[in-house]
């Protein structure tokens, strides 16, 4: 395999690419997420099942594949030039698991409290899960954190045909799950599929210097077989997941999203010029400003936006019925703001506890 000088200096798009899809994330949930109260507590849907169309931005909107392919070229970076072995795993999770573990000990305190003031509201339990939902993805990072020396010594020893043999894999899986019907078989793919942009974020400085036309293909295949895959019948055609549909191809991942990850890097390739562009003069104090937050925001905008909806709830303001119509679309702005306030609060102070930040994160970003 063909060896491409490594550098120690930061990469704009990289560092765009990470810390802008978790605010991606972040409105999504904000804008798109509707709760319903049932007897059992709150309940989380979204309008895509009941919005004509609206599963079509879930194609560029659901951003994990653009996070994993990120956070697999920072972490290859990360062994080459920082030192690779147990250490540099070990470090890594520390830096992982402890923000997400001040969160989990919020949601078991206020679990705890609950039960001590109110025995029956038997709805709490529900709404900390909801809370906590959010850290699914930071469990699967985990997982290739821990990993990580099986993947470097399989990217050492087979390069690009890694990322091809995880596609395999997740074909196998998906035709033992859908086909043959093995109970429990689905949840291999929780690791496989996301390992795809992982393994291929490792190829990120060869991808950056192949003919613009492979990133052409690469965009071209991952479409075609992301509208074959959800076009048969079998596989949604969202990407997240949608009240009512028998299956979710997030929950645990489907062959569907190893598709949309080669169309996504395919398209990040074909933007990378310009979002290098934008990242350096308009977008800059934005880009500066999310490398320094993102994980805080990302960690505290689920509690942020609890407490938007208890707000909700007490002044019964419009904007959260569970029947989408033009009223509910007309208040989508309202609910992009009204958890800021409360996120910033918890990031700004129980999210500074655990996760340090430095007073100056002005990188050397390269090309």
């Amino acid at each position: 395999m063909t060896q491409v000088p490594q550098t120690t200096e930061r990469d704009v798009f990289i560092d765009t690419v990470r810390a802008l899809s978790l605010f991606v994330v972040v409105l999504w949930h904000w804008v798109f997420t509707t709760i319903t109260w049932k007897p059992d507590g709150p309940h989380a849907s979204n309008p895509i099942g009941v919005t004509r169309g609206l599963w079509m931005a879930t194609w560029l909107l659901q951003v994990m594949p653009a996070f994993f392919f990120a956070g697999g070229y920072v972490h290859k970076r990360g062994w080459v030039t920082g030192g690779n072995g147990w250490a540099w795993v070990i470090k890594r999770l520390r830096r992982l698991i402890a923000p997400a573990l001040s969160l989990v000990v919020v949601g078991v305190a206020i679990w705890i409290a609950a039960g001590q003031i109110a025995p029956d509201a038997d709805w709490v339990g529900g709404g900390i899960v909801l809370m906590l939902s959010p850290l699914w993805f930071l469990i699967v990072y985990a997982m290739l954190v821990a990993t990580a020396p099986l993947w470097f010594r399989l990217h050492e020893r087979f390069g690009e045909l890694v990322p091809v043999w995880m596609v395999g894999i997740a074909v196998v899986v998906d035709v033992l799950r859908f086909r043959y019907r093995v109970v429990g078989i689905e949840w291999v793919n929780m690791l496989v599929v996301w390992a795809i942009p992982h393994q291929l974020g490792f190829h990120y400085d060869h991808l950056i210097v192949a003919p613009r036309r492979f990133a052409w293909a690469l965009a071209s295949a991952g479409f075609f077989a992301l509208f074959g895959l959800t076009s048969m019948g079998l596989y949604p055609r969202s990407m997240v997941g949608v009240p009512g549909e028998e299956i979710s191809n997030m929950a645990p991942p489907t062959l569907a999203i190893a598709a949309l990850t080669v169309f996504q890097v395919g398209v990040l390739l074909l933007a990378r010029n310009g979002i290098i562009r934008w990242a350096r003069t308009t977008g800059r104090r934005l880009v500066a400003f999310a490398a320094r937050n993102s994980m805080r925001i990302f960690l505290w905008h689920a509690p942020g936006y609890a407490i938007a909806y208890a707000v909700w709830r007490l002044t019964k303001l419009p904007g959260q019925s569970p029947d989408i119509d033009l009223s509910w679309w007309a208040w989508r702005p309202v609910w992009l703001l009204l958890p800021i306030l409360p996120t910033a609060v918890l990031a700004a102070t129980v999210g500074r506890l655990t996760l340090r930040v430095p007073r100056r994160a002005r990188p050397t970003f390269a090309a």
